[in-house]
């Protein structure tokens, strides 16, 4: 451990300032070094970074509700589609699509069909939760929309895809209950085991003009479990393809 007792111009020595700096810092406990000063400071002491400056590390530390959230995003499109790869390929056990279409990772994701085969026969559990074509939530929600790729066609291009799929195991699809169609349209969940993608849609737009959070698992009942519980409630009760 380092010399607890060093003096300002020896500290000032090893973190590469002058002492008159190390002193302001000592005298003055509003004022706050530069990240990587603090952390310099922190090793030449030999003490925790929170003893010196706790009202620092706090500030950037969650310790809350929303310490489970990563990133937001005011569009789903605004989130890179190097982070829907990354998630997808660093999954292990669980990836589950319950958008009511997913029909978009296909134009993002290239190649996805074989990735998801090579997933499913290293043991990871692929699901997709999709709403009923023929449904009538999808109809009104096809008349609210108004564009002409319409809903229905959209869960029928991811139908195409996951056909090709067929017979892989691990692989699995449902629609939700009908009466679920409005819990379901409303709110798509995206997890790759301890983190998932969530969007929920905004009156008339569709869902790449939607909100989106990306979570990631570090609590019992927390903001991830909610979300992951959705949807496995509309998964219980969906049926199949």
């Amino acid at each position: 451990m380092a010399d607890a007792n060093l003096t300002a111009r020896q500290l000032a020595g090893r973190v590469g300032v002058t002492p008159k700096t190390v002193e302001r810092w000592l005298a003055d406990e509003a004022l706050l070094p530069h990240p990587r000063n603090r952390a310099d400071v922190s090793d030449a002491l030999g003490v925790d970074e929170l003893m010196l400056w706790p009202s620092a590390v706090r500030g950037v530390l969650k310790t809350g509700p929303d310490r489970e959230l990563v990133a937001a995003y005011p569009y789903r499109s605004a989130c890179p589609s190097s982070v829907w790869a990354r998630l997808i390929d660093e999954a292990k056990s669980e990836i589950f699509f319950a958008g009511y279409t997913n029909y978009f990772v296909w134009l993002e994701q290239p190649a996805l069909c074989q990735t998801l085969r090579r997933k499913a026969e290293a043991g990871c559990r692929v699901r997709f939760l999709l709403g009923d074509p023929a449904a009538p939530t999808t109809q009104q929600r096809e008349a609210v929309e108004d564009v002409a790729l319409t809903v229905s066609t959209r869960i029928r291009i991811t139908l195409e895809h996951l056909a090709k799929l067929g017979g892989v195991a691990g692989v699995e699809s449902r629609f939700s209950a009908v009466e679920d169609g409005a819990n379901h349209v409303g709110l798509s969940v995206f997890r790759f085991d301890a983190d998932v993608l969530v969007t929920p849609h905004l009156a008339r737009l569709v869902g790449h003009d939607s909100p989106m959070m990306h979570l990631k698992r570090a609590q019992d009942g927390g903001m991830f479990d909610r979300f992951a519980e959705h949807a496995e409630e509309l998964w219980e009760r969906g049926r199949a393809t």
